[in-house]
């Protein structure tokens, strides 16, 4: 079994989707299936960033990037994903997903901006429960 068999690709924008897809599409042939996954970050009792389903349907335009991109060449399932803490929600996704690996393009972002969100990519990476596999971004 490869680290590439079944993996998690997180995504949260439709610009960082195919940004994701870009740099994706030369190691298709590695992949077996793509679980893409964006979560909607609930406020865990405050009030919530966007009306949630204004945030679902932005969800479904974001997946379906991943689809149309990638569903010709390789195998590729979707999944919104509730929670108050983007990584946790990651993680979980990839549990149920039973992934053998999360395959990310680590977005921009100056030390301030990292700062104040907790670094994702730097907490995908030293937290996760299974292999991380960060594509280059041209």
């Amino acid at each position: 079994m490869s680290i590439m068999d079944r993996i998690v690709v997180p995504v949260a924008t439709p610009e960082d989707a195919q940004e994701t897809c870009r740099a994706l599409e030369p190691h298709l042939d590695e992949v077996g299936v793509v679980v893409a996954v964006h979560v909607i970050e609930k406020a865990g009792g405050a009030i919530d960033k966007a009306p949630l389903e204004k945030r679902q349907e932005d969800a479904e335009e974001i997946l379906g990037v991943v689809e149309n991109r990638l569903g010709d060449d390789v195998a590729v399932s979707t999944r919104v994903v509730y929670d108050t803490d983007a990584v946790d929600g990651i993680f979980e996704a990839a549990e149920d997903a039973d992934a053998t690996s999360i395959v990310f393009v680590a977005r921009e972002g100056g030390r301030f901006i990292r700062l104040l969100s907790g670094d994702t990519a730097a907490r995908i990476v030293s937290e996760a429960p299974i292999p991380v596999v960060a594509l280059p971004d041209d």
